[in-house]
C-alpha cells in the first residue's frame, strides 16, 4: 500500500454546539491550504498544521449512490474537490449507483486493488455492512458517510449528519417566530415516511415545538422530489387554509413546494427548508419569499470524509484533540440560514 430550546431544547443545543466543534476540527486541523477555498469541500482560511504538510500518497477509494438528487450531486462534487486539495491523495471515484450489487462489486474491486482508504455513503448501510467487513479485515479503513452499516466493525470512523437535530433546529426556530401565539398552526411536509432519517427529523421537530406548546398540526410526506414536493404541498394547503408556519425537511422537493405555493396564492405563514440547497438560499436572501430559514444537513460529509481518510492512512490525527487517533463518529452540526447570516452558508452549497 501507499501509506502506511429555550428550556430542555438548551440542553438539546449545547449537544449540537459539542457536535459541530468536532467537526470544525476536521476542517481546521487538516487543510492542506492555508488560503481560502471556493470549492465545495468546505474547510478554507484554517490556520496550518502538522498535518498540512504532504505525505506518503493516499489512495482513497469513493463510491456513492446516484447523484439524482441536487444533495447526492453536492455529496460528490465536494468529495472530489477536497481530494483536489491534496498533492498526496489519489481518489478513484467510482460511478453513482442505487443498485446494491453494483456498490458491492465497487467497493470489492477497491479492495482487490489495494487502496489505503475506503470513502462509502451506502445505499443501504445494512445491505453494504458485509463488504465494508471484507474490507476491514482486509486492513482497509472504511470511512463511512451518512448511511449506518449495522456492525461497529465495518468502519474506522463514521461522520453523519444530525437528522433530529435538524427537527430542533426547525422546531426552535418556529417557535421563536410564532412560539408567542399559543393558537399558531403548524404544518409539516416530511420526506419519506418509511426512512429513519425522516421519523428522526419529525420527532426532534415534535420535541422542540413541545417546549413552546406546540404540536404539528398538518402534516404530509413527499418523496424528496421536486413533482413528490409540488403533489403533497397542494394537498397540505388545501386541507389546511390556514397556516402560521410550516417546515418542509428537503430543499430539493422544496422547489415543488414553493411552486404549490405560489400556484395557491398562499403567502401568511413562514416556511423552514431543510438541507441547505443554493435555490433556497437565494430565496431567503430575496427577502421576498415565504422560505425565510433552512436547516442545514451538509452536503459535505464525504469530503470531511475524504479528509478524515487521509489522516487514518498516514497515521495522523485531528491536531486540535489532545487523543492521538481519530475520533470513531463525527456527527455534524444542523445550524439555521436566515438573511442574517445566508453569506456565511451560500457560496459552499449545493444547487437543487
Amino acid at each position: 500500500m501507499s501509506a502506511a430550546r429555550q428550556r430542555p431544547y438548551r440542553r438539546l443545543t449545547s449537544t449540537a454546539v459539542a457536535l459541530v466543534g468536532a467537526g470544525a476540527l476536521i476542517a481546521g486541523c487538516t487543510s492542506n491550504t492555508p488560503e481560502e477555498s471556493s470549492g465545495g469541500g468546505g474547510g478554507g482560511g484554517n490556520a496550518a498544521s502538522s498535518n498540512d504538510e504532504t505525505g506518503d500518497t493516499v489512495r482513497i477509494g469513493f463510491s456513492a449512490p446516484a447523484a439524482d438528487h441536487g444533495w447526492m450531486a453536492g455529496i460528490t462534487e465536494a468529495a472530489r474537490a477536497a481530494a483536489e486539495e491534496y498533492e498526496d491523495i489519489e481518489l478513484t471515484v467510482a460511478e453513482g449507483t442505487n443498485d446494491v450489487g453494483t456498490q458491492i462489486s465497487q467497493v470489492e474491486t477497491f479492495i482487490n486493488d489495494g487502496v489505503d482508504a475506503i470513502v462509502l455513503l451506502p445505499f443501504d448501510g445494512a445491505a453494504l455492512t458485509p463488504v465494508a467487513l471484507q474490507a476491514m479485515e482486509a486492513g482497509i479503513p472504511v470511512i463511512n458517510v451518512d448511511r449506518e452499516f449495522n456492525s461497529p466493525f465495518a468502519a474506522r470512523a463514521t461522520i453523519l449528519g444530525d437528522n433530529y437535530g435538524m427537527g430542533v433546529s426547525a422546531g426552535t426556530y418556529i417557535c421563536e417566530q410564532v412560539g408567542d401565539n399559543p393558537n399558531a398552526v403548524v404544518a409539516e411536509i416530511a420526506g419519506i415516511d418509511s426512512l429513519p432519517l425522516t421519523q428522526d427529523r419529525s420527532q426532534g421537530f415534535a420535541d422542540a415545538l413541545g417546549e413552546c406548546g406546540l404540536s404539528v398540526d398538518n402534516r404530509v410526506a413527499a418523496d424528496f422530489t421536486v413533482e413528490g414536493g409540488e403533489e403533497a404541498a397542494a394537498n397540505l394547503l388545501q386541507a389546511a387554509p390556514q397556516i402560521d408556519a410550516l417546515w418542509n425537511h428537503d430543499d430539493d422537493q422544496g422547489v415543488g413546494v414553493l411552486a404549490a405555493i405560489q400556484n395557491a396564492g398562499r403567502d401568511e405563514f413562514v416556511m423552514v427548508g431543510g438541507a441547505g440547497s443554493a435555490n433556497a438560499m437565494r430565496e431567503i436572501e430575496s427577502g421576498d419569499s415565504v422560505l425565510q430559514a433552512t436547516v442545514i444537513y451538509p452536503h459535505t460529509q464525504a469530503a470531511d470524509g475524504i479528509r478524515l481518510a487521509r489522516l487514518i492512512a498516514q497515521g495522523k490525527s485531528l491536531s486540535d484533540l489532545v487523543s492521538p487517533e481519530v475520533p470513531r463518529q463525527i456527527v455534524l452540526n444542523a445550524p439555521v440560514v436566515t438573511a442574517e447570516n445566508v453569506d456565511q452558508y451560500i457560496d459552499r452549497a449545493f444547487e437543487s
